[in-house]
């Protein structure tokens, strides 16, 4: 994945955040608020990985990251703003896939690194 494909990714989850805060605010529901936290908590991640040298297993935690933002909070707002599911148990695989990218990232940082000697 490209870098500047993350950091665009990042900077549209950090705007869908800040819009949904807005949103939750002005009569939206519970599940809208619980949306604009989670792109607004994983914006930056996805930036530092976009503005990092990232090696594959950053990409691919990225990459995961990303699918589960968009199955946990599409559920949730589609149940706020449609009054239905996105498809069943779109919410728990998509808090399943953030989990996992979060493991990746830990994985991650077990992997060796350019020594600065």
């Amino acid at each position: 994945m490209n870098n500047r494909i993350l950091v665009l990714v990042a900077g549209l989850a950090g705007t869908a955040g800040v819009a949904l805060s807005a949103a939750a605010s002005h009569g939206g529901g519970t599940f809208t608020a619980t949306a604009a936290s989670f792109m607004l908590m994983h914006a930056p991640v996805l930036l530092a990985i976009g503005l990092l040298t990232a090696n594959r297993i950053l990409y691919a935690a990225s990459l995961i990251l990303i699918a589960g933002l968009v199955l946990f909070c599409g559920d949730l707002l589609m149940r706020d703003f449609v009054g239905t599911r996105l498809f069943p148990f779109a919410a728990p695989a998509g808090g399943t896939l953030l989990m996992a990218g979060w493991l990746a990232v830990a994985l991650a940082g077990l992997r060796p690194g350019k020594s600065a000697d």
